[in-house]
Parts: structure tokens; C-alpha cells; sequence
């Protein structure tokens, strides 16, 4: 995939605003002419020296670090150069504009990674980690990030290809030969060699799905009959009064959203309208609204009265995650408590109206996001990245069956390259230049 860019590009690569260093980075093929003109002494690639910046004039714009990488050895592939002075505004500025001057022109945001991509320096999950990365809002989405940087989801992206290629191997040579005596569909290792392809990608699955949710956060739905606390748990969590929240049943009638970060990790809160039967068409809408929010969560609250533990009637997909709360609970006997604490799993006890379990509950919330992981090695992974991987692995188990039972195997060919085809998207073995500018077009400008 490498290519060749005919400009070079510069950026201000470090952040906005004073600090005590400021970075202009350069990347073409005028990147050294560009250091001869604005340093007065020659540069010896990847070697640090500190001198003066100078304009046209041969005056000294500032006096800094410059830093010289000769292609193909860079973060780009390409020649690159980094002037590293103070970082006041005005003076990043004129380097900015005496590097322009002398060729270069602005880079787009994300641009380096880019050039990075396309010349091969790293793969598209690599230089998607750089990005989130320096957008991580937790130390554990920071650490997941890394790893995914450092190629270690590409790795098992690769493992899980290796595997799919020898298989399309296989079943090649089983329908070149299929009249022979040799019945290749019928050996042994198939199902050996299935169900660990199987436990490769559920394992790889797990660990981008508990990624997905330190970057982007949880979607955590509340729901319950009327009257159960659920506006009430909103605006615990939030710390703010977000909802309304009146003895009257019916009360919350459309879906309520809040954002709160916990220890850095966001979690979306909806509040959605009480369960029950009604003739009322407003409240009807608002209960369709909150079973088509509870379908698309991460994680359902169900939250009981503990005076009335009455368990709504969810209608929802039984593979949506729920745990179920219990409310008010200082309002009742332990007994009751223990009772209902027997009779539901995952139950947790609370009083939202006065604060009572809520921190316990913040904790578990960020577990449920992957904070503290009990699953090794998780890395940094988009929607994008699961949804791939997901119809990775549903064509792959189509191949298998068919494989297993006989049943088309030409077809089940097909399915495997379909396979493949998916987890390329991942680390960006394909040619989509749409795609690769909605993905760096989100990247800073200078990276």
C-alpha cells in the first residue's frame, strides 16, 4: 500500500494555547531543504540540535530542538522534520508561517497518521489507537489504547486470518480433488480446527467489546413500572436534577439523557417512561420509545419498588444485559430486602431519594464498562472494529456448518472469504478512500 505524496505538510503539533514547548512537525520531500533554510547548522538525521530558527533574513525567529528522521525511517515513512520551541502562540506561529514560506503547506487533521497508514509505518487499527489514545478519558481506556497502538489487536486480527486462509486452503484442495477416494470433508481436525476458530474470535470479541465500552461508554437504561424511582436514580447519578420527579404516576413520559463521567469513564443515563398498561395515547408513545431505547442499550436497570417490587414487563431481545434494583430500600424491613435479594439475581438495594447505595452502584456501573477488567489484555476498539467482527464471525460459523454437514461447500468457500473480507476492514486491507477520510478526518491536525 505504500504511496508517494508529491507536498509536504506542517502542522503545530502541539496543543493550543502557552506552554513551555511548542512543536511545529514537517513530512515530505522538502522537509530537508526546509532544515537547511531555517536552522543555521546542518542536521544530522536522528540526532537532536539545539540552535536558533531563523526567517529569510537569517534572524532568529526563537531558539529550540531540531530533529531530522530520513525516510523511510519515521513515523510517516517519509522525511520528516520537528522544530521544538517555546510554546507561545505568536512564536509557533512564525515558524508555522516561515516553514509555509519555504514550500509546505497545511496539514489536515490527521494527515501524518494517514501517510503513516498508507506507507505502511502502521495499520488502520493502529492509527486509529493514536487518536483515541489522546482522546482516552480513563487510565484503563489509556492502557487499552496502547496496546491496541503497539499492533497487539492487529496481531490477533492476523492470528484469526491465518487460521481462515489455511481452512480456504483446505477446502480448496477438497473440491479440486472431490473425486477422489479421499474425503477431505470428513477428516478429524475439521471440527478440532472449528471450534477453536470459534473460541478465537469470541475471545478477540470480548476483549474489542470491553474496549469499545472504555472509549465510548455504556449506555445504561433505566427502566421500571411507574412510580418506582426511576427519575429519581437519574438524577442521583447525575448529581444534578434532570428529571422531574412528582408522587403523580406518568410523570416521565418521553426518554431523558444524561452524560455523566465516572473516574473518566462516560456512561450515557436514559430515563425512560413507566411500564404499565394505559389508555393514555401520549403515555402509550413513551412506552414504545422506552422498549426501543431498553433493545439498543448496553445495560437495562430494572428498578423495583421495594414496597411494590412489581417486575415490568420489558418485551425486549433476552440478550440484552439487565440487573435488577431495588428502590427505597430504607423504606422497608432486611427481611423483605433478603427476600427479594433470593428471588432476582444481580439484585442491588438502594434509596435514590437519599443517596443510599449509590456509590456501590457507581462502581458497579464501571466495572460493567470494563474499568476494572477481569478480561487480560484489553485494547482499544471502535463500533466499526466489533461490527466486522461480528460478521467475521457469523459467515465463519455459516462456513463451518456447512463444512460440518456436508451441505455446499462451494458455498462455504464463499462464506470464508466473506470472512476474510470483514476483518480486512479492521486493519485496512481494502481500498475505501471514503472511509479513510471520515476515520483520519476526526484525528488532531499535527498527528
Amino acid at each position: 500500500m505504500t504511496e508517494t505524496n508529491d507536498d509536504t505538510i506542517a502542522a503545530i503539533a502541539s496543543g493550543a494555547g502557552r506552554a513551555g514547548i511548542g512543536v511545529v512537525r514537517v513530512s515530505g520531500s522538502l522537509a530537508p531543504d526546509i532544515a537547511r533554510q531555517v536552522c543555521i547548522e546542518p542536521l544530522t538525521p536522528r540526532v537532536a540540535r539545539y540552535l536558533p530558527f531563523v526567517d529569510a533574513h537569517n534572524v532568529s525567529i526563537d531558539e529550540g530542538i531540531a530533529l531530522l528522521f530520513v525516510a523511510p525511517h519515521s513515523f510517516t515513512g517519509e522525511d520528516v522534520l520537528e522544530l521544538q520551541g517555546h510554546g507561545g502562540p505568536v512564536v509557533l506561529d512564525m515558524i508555522m508561517r516561515r516553514v509555509l514560506e519555504l514550500g509546505a503547506r497545511p496539514a489536515r487533521p490527521g494527515e501524518f497518521s494517514e501517510r503513516a497508514f498508507l506507507n505502511d509505518k502502521l495499520d488502520l487499527a493502529q492509527a486509529e489507537a493514536i487518536s483515541d489514545l489522546i482522546d482516552s478519558s480513563s487510565v484503563a481506556a489509556a492502557q487499552a489504547a496502547v496496546r491496541s497502538m503497539s499492533g497487539e489487536f492487529s496481531a490477533q486480527v492476523s492470528i484469526i486470518q491465518e487460521e481462515l486462509i489455511a481452512l480456504r486452503v483446505w477446502l480448496e484442495a477438497a473440491l479440486d480433488f472431490s473425486e477422489e477416494e479421499i474425503d477431505f470433508l470428513a477428516e478429524p481436525s475439521l471440527r478440532l480446527r472449528a471450534a477453536a476458530l470459534r473460541t478465537e474470535f469470541d475471545n478477540l470479541l470480548a476483549r474489542a467489546e470491553q474496549g469499545q465500552r472504555l472509549r465510548d461508554g455504556l449506555t445504561i437504561v433505566i427502566a421500571g413500572v411507574t412510580n418506582a424511582g426511576k427519575s429519581s436514580l437519574l438524577n442521583a447519578l447525575a448529581g444534578v436534577d434532570s428529571a422531574i420527579v412528582t408522587d403523580i404516576e406518568g410523570t416521565t413520559r418521553d426518554v431523558l439523557r444524561e452524560q455523566i463521567s465516572i473516574e473518566g469513564v462516560p456512561l450515557h443515563i436514559v430515563d425512560t417512561a413507566g411500564l404499565r398498561d394505559t389508555e393514555d395515547r401520549v403515555e402509550q408513545e413513551g412506552i414504545r420509545r422506552a422498549r426501543e431505547q431498553m433493545q439498543s442499550a448496553d445495560h437495562v436497570l430494572v428498578l423495583l419498588d421495594a414496597q411494590n417490587p412489581v417486575y415490568p414487563s420489558l418485551d425486549i431481545d433476552d440478550r440484552i444485559a439487565r440487573t435488577v434494583i431495588v428502590n427505597k430500600a430504607d423504606t422497608v424491613e432486611p427481611t423483605v430486602l433478603n427476600s427479594l435479594q433470593e428471588h432476582y439475581e444481580s439484585t442491588m438495594h438502594i434509596s435514590a431519594k437519599h443517596g443510599q447505595g449509590i456509590d456501590s452502584l457507581k462502581a458497579y456501573l464501571l466495572s460493567l464498562a470494563g474499568h476494572d477488567s477481569a478480561i487480560e489484555g484489553v485494547f482499544s476498539a471502535r463500533r466499526r472494529h466489533l461490527d466486522a467482527l461480528i460478521k467475521a464471525r457469523e459467515a465463519t460459523a455459516a462456513a463451518i456448518q456447512r463444512l460440518e454437514q456436508a451441505d455446499m461447500p462451494e458455498l462455504a468457500a464463499e462464506e470464508l472469504r466473506l470472512a476474510q473480507k470483514s476483518l480486512d476492514m479492521i486493519t485496512g486491507r481494502f481500498d475505501s478512500e471514503d472511509l479513510l477520510g471520515r476515520i483520519f478526518s476526526s484525528f488532531c491536525i499535527g498527528k
